[in-house]
């Protein structure tokens, strides 16, 4: 027997309660979906005499926050950005910093989107998939992760190469064979606590952006020539470096990760502090993402006024290197600018795949619902990126290696809307979010951002295609026809699905707020609970024939 919903809950009303029927069953899939029970009703308001409710802001709480998005920023700082940025910077000039400017704003969007999702419904990104959609869709949707990780993997074990290459002259393929210890760093660092590996973190990122201001100081750009690279323009022969650069810069497993950083700085699922969380959280991806967007700009701007205003066309980041001992930057008989250079980059590369590594922990464990070990999940990560590079650096060399890099973000944004499209159809869900779903205005700009990505990486394909009709190889133009046409048609159509998919009535929000009588000025608490171990769960929803007590549903 469920009660009446005026009796529990005095204040709502009849017509704001989601219509929800009686659900029970026994499938295997349903279980999952059944693990949340009840949402908060659109109705309730939150207790105005709860601390976190009166404290609208506080510094000090803000600093305790700030850091899961400094863990993604590293994300945005990977060699494979550095490819791309410098391939643009010395071919076009300052032309493609609007690029990078409306990819930070993409970032800061969807990752804010993302948070907000780990946040209020206490599951990352790959768990609510694993929920949500079928087992088929989930094993798709795992794969499309894992391939985004590999191909990071991959542009982290070239660059920390290139790197050491640069500095301490190691052999390619013997840096290769070595970024295989940086498997172990992440799980010392990690026994010491999330927190001082965050500040390890915080270490490189400060390394990286001292690095680039020096170096931006001994280039001298052209301020005018910087501002007018904020002003939208695209040619044909820059779209492919451009979609690149998306796709280094939003980056699908930061989703994944970022929905799962967050949860660890919720101590209370009451409303307000949940709201009060969100707040910091945006605060915290705002800073970050702008300072990774800044130094971004500045490898850019550098290969610009480096490479570009002089008619260098640098196809390698060793050449980028080289062609940086050409700028007046000695200090005490040490050339600056190319020893920054290859710092920056080893740790540009050793910071991202730490952050890497928890990715694909947290997509693994998320999408299969298992628990898996960072050290295999690293091992077999790093493995799938080590067996390319080694190829490519042994059959085409440095040029090989640094087109290798930008081919693995190209990868990147072509995956990045199996990442996008989900985050937005859950934190736009009432149904999931309560309270906390996206505003309309926040909903067209995701959708918007998506629909800008999916387009980008449509024109390239065609561009593409194009090239391959017109090739004189036989076997190229076949593969193009017969294999890819077909494959990105399927893509298209999971795509849609995705998009139009109607979603499950299950509720997932997790969070309690205080409903006030105004009648009789009593306070009642609704709590919402999952509970993950009972696979056959009722849904109780109170209706009109039924009167019990709180005590009695309980």
């Amino acid at each position: 027997m469920t009660p009446s919903i005026e009796l529990l809950y005095p204040s709502v009303d009849r017509k704001q309660v989601p219509n929800v029927d009686m659900y029970t069953t026994e499938s295997p899939r349903s279980a999952r979906l059944s693990e949340a029970l009840v949402e908060p009703f659109s109705g309730q308001s939150a207790n105005l005499n709860h601390p976190e409710a009166v404290k609208k802001f506080s510094f000090g709480k803000l600093l305790k926050q700030l850091g899961p998005a400094f863990l993604v920023s590293i994300g945005y700082l990977d060699p494979g950005n550095w490819a791309t940025d410098i391939e643009g910077g010395s071919r076009f000039g300052y032309e493609l910093l609007w690029v990078l400017a409306l990819s930070n704003m993409m970032g800061v969007l969807l990752q804010t989107l993302a948070s907000r999702l780990g946040i209020v419904t206490k599951r990352h990104l790959a768990e609510m998939c694993r929920l949500e959609y079928p087992t088929w869709c989930c094993r798709l949707l795992w794969l499309f992760a894992e391939l985004a990780i590999v191909a990071t993997d991959l542009a982290e074990v070239i660059g920390t190469a290139i790197g050491l290459n640069l500095v301490f002259r190691i052999p390619l393929l013997v840096g290769v064979l070595i970024t295989m210890l940086d498997t172990f760093i992440l799980l010392i660092v990690q026994s010491y606590g999330m927190r001082r590996f965050e500040y390890l973190i915080f270490i490189f990122l400060a390394i990286i952006s001292s690095c680039f201001v020096l170096e931006l100081l001994f280039s001298k750009p052209s301020v005018t020539g910087i501002l007018m690279g904020f002003i939208p323009r695209l040619r044909h022969d820059s779209i492919y470096i451009a979609i690149g650069m998306i796709g280094a810069t939003v980056m699908p497993h930061n989703l994944f990760l970022h929905s799962k950083l967050v949860q660890d700085r919720v101590v209370d699922r009451h409303i307000a502090v949940l709201r009060n969380q969100c707040f910091y959280n945006l605060v915290d991806s705002v800073i970050a993402l702008n300072a990774a967007l800044f130094i971004n700009c500045s490898i850019l701007i550098v290969a610009a006024a480096s490479f570009w205003r002089r008619g260098i066309d640098v196809t390698t980041l060793q050449k980028a290197h080289e062609l940086l001992h050409t700028i007046d930057s000695k200090l005490w008989g040490i050339e600056l600018a190319p020893l920054l250079f290859g710092i920056a980059l080893i740790a540009a590369g050793q910071s991202s795949t730490l952050c890497g590594t928890l990715a694909g922990q947290f997509v693994m464990e998320g999408f299969l619902d298992m628990h898996v070990s960072p050290l295999f999940q690293r091992l077999l990560s790093r493995s799938l990126a080590i067996i390319p590079s080694c190829v490519v650096i042994l059959l085409f060399g440095d040029e090989g290696s640094y087109q290798l890099l930008i081919f693995s973000q190209v990868v990147l944004s072509l995956q990045l809307p199996f990442a996008i499209i989900p985050v937005i159809r859950f934190t736009g869900s009432v149904t999931k979010m309560g309270k906390f779903a996206n505003s309309f205005l926040v909903n067209t700009m995701a959708w918007l951002a998506a629909c800008l990505c999916i387009g980008l990486n449509s024109l390239l394909v065609f561009d593409s295609l194009i090239d391959g009709i017109h090739s004189s190889c036989s076997l190229c133009r076949f593969f193009e026809i017969a294999v890819g046409v077909p494959l990105y048609v399927l893509l298209q159509v999971l795509l849609l699905w995705l998009t139009f998919r109607e979603e499950s009535s299950i509720p997932q929000v997790s969070y309690h707020q205080t409903v006030i009588d105004d009648e009789n000025n009593n306070e009642q608490e609704l709590l919402q609970s999952s509970s993950p171990s009972n696979h056959h769960v009722q849904l109780y929803v109170p209706s009109e024939e039924t009167t019990t007590s709180k005590n009695e549903l309980e």
